[in-house]
C-alpha cells in the first residue's frame, strides 16, 4: 500500500489527517490488533510532520479505543473487545418513537470506498468490493444524541446514492431491495471521542460515550449491514432481560 499524503492545502488540520490515514491502515489490516504501529518519530519523519502533531493524532485514536501505549514498549493496535447482547433489534427512528421522542437523522457522509481488509471479513466480500459508508447524526427533540458509521456492501443495494436518507430508513431501503435485518449480534465498550466529535454531540472530550459495534444479517444469514455507533451516555440507558435455564 502507498504512502497516503499529508496536505496543507487540506481544510482538516493535518493530526486530523494523520488520524485517518492510521485508522484506514488499521481498518485495512497494515495494522493488525496486537501489533505496534511506528513511533512518534517515524510517523513524524514519514509524513513530514511534528513530534507533538503526530501525538495529538495518536492521542485521538487512543481516546477512541483504537490503539492503546505501552509504557516503554510502544502504541500498539487494540483487538476486539468482548461485550453484551442487546435483545431488541430496532433502529434509531423507531426507538424515539416507541418512547414518544421526535427522532432526527442527518446524513453527514455518503459515499463508496474499497472494503479493504476488515470490511471485506467482516461483511463477507471481497476486499476489491465496493461498500458503501455512511456517517449520520441521530438526534431526538432536536439534540444530538449519537454519530453513526455505517458499511453496507454495493452490491445489495440498488443506487443508494439517488435514495435520500434524511427521509427513508435504512430499514425502508432493505425492504426495497427485497430483504430484511431478522438477526444482529451487536459489542458494547465504552471510549472517548475526539474533540470535533465531541463538539459535534455538545459533549466535552473528556466525557465517555457508548460504542456499539453491530453486525446485521438478513432472514438468509447473509451478513449485510456493519455498523458502529458513538451514543452520549447521559442520553440513554439500556435494559437487558435474563432468564435463567
Amino acid at each position: 500500500m502507498g504512502k497516503q499524503q499529508i496536505s496543507d492545502t487540506d481544510k482538516h488540520p493535518m493530526y486530523i489527517q494523520l488520524r485517518e490515514i492510521l485508522r484506514s491502515r488499521i481498518d485495512d489490516g497494515d495494522y493488525i490488533p496486537g501489533s505496534a504501529i511506528p513511533s512518534e518519530s517515524e510517523l513524524a519523519q514519514t509524513y513530514g510532520l511534528h513530534r507533538l502533531t503526530v501525538r495529538s493524532g495518536l492521542t485521538a485514536l487512543v481516546n477512541e479505543g483504537l490503539l492503546k501505549p505501552v509504557q516503554g514498549k510502544g502504541v500498539f493496535v487494540v483487538g476486539k473487545k468482548l461485550g453484551r447482547d442487546l435483545e431488541k433489534l430496532t433502529g434509531f427512528r423507531q426507538t424515539m418513537r416507541e418512547r414518544d421522542v421526535v427522532p432526527e437523522t442527518r446524513v453527514m457522509l455518503k459515499t463508496r470506498r474499497p472494503a479493504g481488509l476488515k470490511y471485506a471479513q467482516i461483511l463477507k466480500i471481497a476486499t476489491e468490493d465496493q461498500l458503501y459508508y455512511i456517517r449520520r447524526l441521530c438526534l431526538a427533540e432536536n439534540e444530538p444524541v449519537s454519530i453513526e458509521d455505517i458499511y453496507i456492501p454495493c452490491k445489495l443495494l440498488n443506487n443508494l446514492e439517488a435514495v435520500d436518507l434524511n427521509v427513508f430508513s435504512l430499514f425502508d431501503i432493505y425492504k426495497f431491495n427485497g430483504f430484511q435485518v431478522t438477526k444482529a449480534w451487536q459489542t458494547l465498550s465504552v471510549t472517548n471521542l475526539d474533540a470535533k466529535d465531541a463538539r459535534i454531540l455538545q459533549i466535552k472530550p473528556e466525557t465517555k460515550v457508548l460504542m456499539f459495534e453491530c453486525i446485521s444479517r438478513d432472514e438468509n444469514d447473509k451478513v449485510i449491514e456493519f455498523s458502529r455507533s458513538f451514543t452520549r451516555s447521559d442520553k440513554a440507558s439500556f435494559t437487558v432481560h435474563y432468564t435463567r435455564e
